[in-house]
C-alpha cells in the first residue's frame, strides 16, 4: 500500500492489479476530475460522465456542456454505476483509457 501523492485516502481492501495507483506500479498525474460513473459494463472499465460550464464570448453567458472519459478501475475500489468518482489522468492504458479512478466520492443513490 502506498500514497499516490493526490491527497486521497488509500482503500481497506488490497488487489492484485499492476494497474492500480495503490497496489500496483501505476503512477497518476497532472489532471484530477471528478465525474458520475455512466457505464461499468466493461472488465475493469469504467466510463465517466462530467458536466462543465462553456464560456461563449459573443453572448457573455455560459452554456453546460459534457463529456465522457473512460477510466481504468481498480478492483480495491469498488466502483459501481451512478457512484461520484474522482479520476487522475495517467499513462495510456489501451487506445481509449489514459485514466484511472482514485477515489470514490459517493456511493449510488
Amino acid at each position: 500500500m502506498s500514497d499516490i501523492g493526490l491527497g486521497v485516502k488509500t482503500p481497506k481492501k488490497t488487489c492484485d492489479d499492476t494497474n492500480c495507483p495503490f497496489h500496483g506500479h501505476l503512477s497518476a498525474r497532472r489532471k484530477i476530475l471528478d465525474g458520475k460513473v455512466v457505464s461499468a459494463k466493461m472488465a475493469k472499465t469504467v466510463t465517466v460522465e462530467r458536466d462543465y460550464l462553456h464560456y461563449v464570448p459573443k453572448y457573455a453567458r455560459y452554456e453546460k456542456r459534457r463529456s465522457r472519459i473512460m477510466a481504468h478501475n481498480p478492483p480495491c475500489l469498488e466502483v459501481r454505476e451512478g457512484d461520484r468518482v474522482r479520476v487522475a489522468e495517467c499513462r495510456p492504458i489501451s487506445k481509449e483509457v489514459a485514466f484511472v479512478v482514485v477515489e470514490k466520492l459517493a456511493p449510488s443513490s
